[in-house]
């Protein structure tokens, strides 16, 4: 009889519920029943004011502008609600963001009119010094810069030659002209001239003539060691005075700056552009940077 009792008051509290579809039943674990009105709930909540004092931050500050105590009223839809902190920051992100792309296009511009006053000049005779291809074509017009660099596959050498004006368009008028032993091509070049950092340049006479000493090696594989390098280049060449061998963990080739005892022997090392040491086929040309001697840091006592 019990169980039937049971059964009949749950079909009651299934019919009662059926009956009211805006109501919420819970049974707790005393079979104590609840009814929540889903209905009343919504009117509470549509009477709350959304820009009321309570559902601002702490650090959202009062409007200073007004005496009245009163906070700013601010939409809701307007996306700027919130730490104005944040607005500031943005407008700043977004100038630097203006200024960053200014930069660029100037970087841009002037890097186009680099491009536009050099000519590459190819199939250079490996006895030219960059003095002399200066020389050349001086004749055209002030060049600004001449970066003569090794070939890895070829024994000729190939450079850039930067003008001031326009220069570059009179250059290649030279194409053909004999240098040396050989006729060299003059053609406009499609990339501008990587400046040295001043710092590096010599800054005497005597520094100027440990240039004409010196060659600037690259693509120099990373499993050499400097006394390999030092030893490839006396074996080849002639004494080596000094080797700075530079290199990091981006690159996966080093490079090396070599001054031997006599000009002589820089003028032989330009010959080994194109030698492999280790895995990788060298790159040598003449060094625009001496190789100073290392300032020793003070120890501390």
């Amino acid at each position: 009889m019990a169980a039937v009792a049971d059964k009949s008051g749950e079909a009651a509290l299934v019919a009662a519920a059926a009956n009211d579809k805006n109501s919420l039943v819970v049974e707790t674990p005393k079979s104590e029943s609840k009814e929540f009105n889903v209905q009343n709930l919504v009117d509470m909540f549509t009477k709350l004011n959304p820009l009321a004092k309570e559902f601002f931050p702490s650090s959202y500050q009062q409007n200073q502008t007004k005496n009245d105590g009163k906070f700013n009223q601010v939409p809701v839809g307007n996306k700027s609600v919130g730490n104005e902190n944040f607005s500031n920051r943005r407008r700043r992100n977004n100038s630097n963001q203006g200024r960053r792309r200014l930069n660029g296009k100037a970087f841009r511009a002037q890097r186009d009119d680099s491009i536009r006053q050099t000519v590459y000049v190819s199939d250079i005779d490996q006895n030219v010094t960059e003095e002399q291809l200066a020389g050349l074509f001086s004749n055209c017009g002030q060049v600004v810069d001449c970066r003569v660099c090794g070939d890895p596959h070829s024994v000729l050498r190939f450079a850039f030659v930067e003008f001031a004006d326009e220069g570059a368009r009179a250059a290649l008028n030279l194409n053909g002209i004999m240098l040396g032993f050989y006729p060299v091509r003059v053609l406009p070049s499609k990339t501008a001239i990587l400046p040295v950092n001043p710092t590096f340049l010599p800054r005497s006479e005597d520094e100027r003539e440990m240039c004409t000493r010196t060659v600037y090696c690259t693509n120099i594989d990373k499993k050499v060691s400097q006394a390999e390098v030092k030893n490839f280049f006396e074996s080849a060449c002639g004494e080596v005075t000094r080797l700075r061998l530079l290199g990091d963990n981006v690159h996966s080739t080093r490079i090396a700056f070599v001054e031997f005892a006599m000009a002589e022997s820089a003028i032989v090392a330009l010959n080994c552009s194109g030698m492999v040491l280790g895995t990788q086929p060298l790159r040598v040309s003449p060094s625009k940077t001496p190789v100073r001697p290392r300032v020793a840091r003070p120890t501390l006592v």
